[in-house]
């Protein structure tokens, strides 16, 4: 199965193929250079089978952080990366999972897409005793990156907390078991529109620049200025063309 399949999804303690994976194209990943460089060189490392560290990509939505994971996959399955994406509700069944991938050939990405706690849940704890302190050694051909909009995981302080410092403390706990922290930010008008003409490009386009603009200035109006709206945006100008041709 690991041969034949480079993803997988684990979910109600079973390992499931994925047929038709993601792969974005590591290039095409704009305005994020040093949160690309870092997570691509750690990444090699560990597939050489150096020391490598847990990653949490946190921040702004639609700026990239779940698509430079998958993009990973994309650079180095050759080379026997595997990536298993791992749902919040199925971590008490890591340890099971640990079993299925410890001592194959593979490297694993265990993949925890846009991952939050709210305080007082179980799975944090769970988490970090798997992560690091557990009785049972981690496999080494396993390792952990996990997206997330918020910076800690969880809220920050509530007025209504009985013990804030207790609570403080549970949400570092739990991020400084991530070795590298890559922080994500909204982009800019200029950043966007360079995402829109670089997508244009690439699916083969052809606008008239100031009438690009303008249109994709309008749907940011509504959608922002992110690498999702802008891919959004190029999409929906691309169904109107071809819809008229």
């Amino acid at each position: 199965m690991f041969e034949e399949y480079i993803a997988f999804r684990y979910r109600e303690g079973k390992l499931q193929p994925v047929k038709h994976p993601h792969l974005p194209d590591f290039d095409s990943l704009l305005h994020i250079d040093y949160q690309k460089e870092t997570l691509k060189r750690n990444t090699l490392q560990f597939i050489k089978g150096y020391p490598a560290n847990d990653v949490l990509l946190w921040g702004d939505r639609g700026t990239g952080k779940s698509s430079l994971v998958k993009a990973m996959l994309s650079l180095f399955y050759a080379k026997g990366l595997r990536i298993v994406q791992v749902y919040k509700m199925d971590i008490m069944h890591i340890s099971d999972l640990y079993e299925l991938l410890r001592d194959r050939r593979e490297k694993f990405i265990l993949f925890f897409d846009d991952l939050s706690f709210e305080p007082k849940d179980e799975n944090i704890r769970v988490l970090k005793s798997l992560m690091d302190g557990d009785i049972e050694e981690r496999p080494s051909n396993v390792i952990i990156y996990a997206t997330s909009n918020r910076r800690n995981l969880m809220p920050e302080r509530q007025e209504e907390e009985k013990f804030p410092e207790e609570s403080y403390w549970e949400r570092v706990s739990l991020v400084e078991r991530f070795g590298i922290r890559l922080g994500f930010f909204a982009f800019g008008k200029e950043q966007y529109l360079s995402i829109v003409k670089h997508m244009m490009q690439k699916r083969g386009l052809d606008i008239e620049e100031r009438e690009l603009e303008r249109l994709a200035l309008e749907w940011a109006l509504v959608n922002g200025f992110s690498g999702r709206s802008a891919n959004h945006f190029v999409k929906n100008l691309e169904g109107s063309i071809k819809s008229f041709i």
